[in-house]
């Protein structure tokens, strides 16, 4: 069997480690990017929502999106209907951000598809939904305190 997990986790790895040291000029570390750009691109989204479109804990989330609050990046906002809601906003700052975060992004897709066919390129894509949905299972199941059989 290919170690293609292996190879999955290197470039996640790579490409966070790359968007740690470029995202030092706007002070954001340690993945908060990956957090900014969802709640600029989903104005009003929930922690929750938020953290599993990551694939992260609340918990993990909760801590990220309080330094990005204490940093000036987002903002909390009661809901319209239900007052234990909270809404997520980018700020100014947030925004002002956003754009070397998306020019980021693109440049890495660039580089990462480089000398792939379009063809190729969407194969891969759909492949890797594929791979994601697999997996997405086993982390439901396992967030829930279950234990996979091995």
């Amino acid at each position: 069997m290919k170690e293609i997990l292996r190879e999955i986790g290197m470039i996640a790895r790579a490409l966070d480690s790359i968007s740690n040291i470029e995202f030092k000029e706007v002070e954001l570390t340690k993945g908060q990017y990956l957090y900014l750009v969802r709640i600029v691109e989903h104005p009003g989204i929930i922690q929750e929502k938020l953290a599993e479109m990551i694939k992260v804990d609340r918990t993990t989330a909760a801590r990220a999106i309080q330094k990005l609050e204490l940093q000036g990046f987002v903002e909390k906002k009661d809901d319209d209907t239900n007052r234990k809601i909270k809404r997520l906003f980018a700020t100014e700052k947030g925004m002002q951000a956003y754009p070397l975060l998306k020019r980021e992004g693109e440049h890495s897709d660039s580089v990462a598809l480089a000398g792939l066919s379009e063809e190729e390129a969407d194969m891969l894509f759909q492949l890797l939904q594929r791979v994601r949905h697999n997996i997405e299972v086993d982390w439901e199941f396992v967030k829930k305190g279950n234990k996979r059989a091995y």
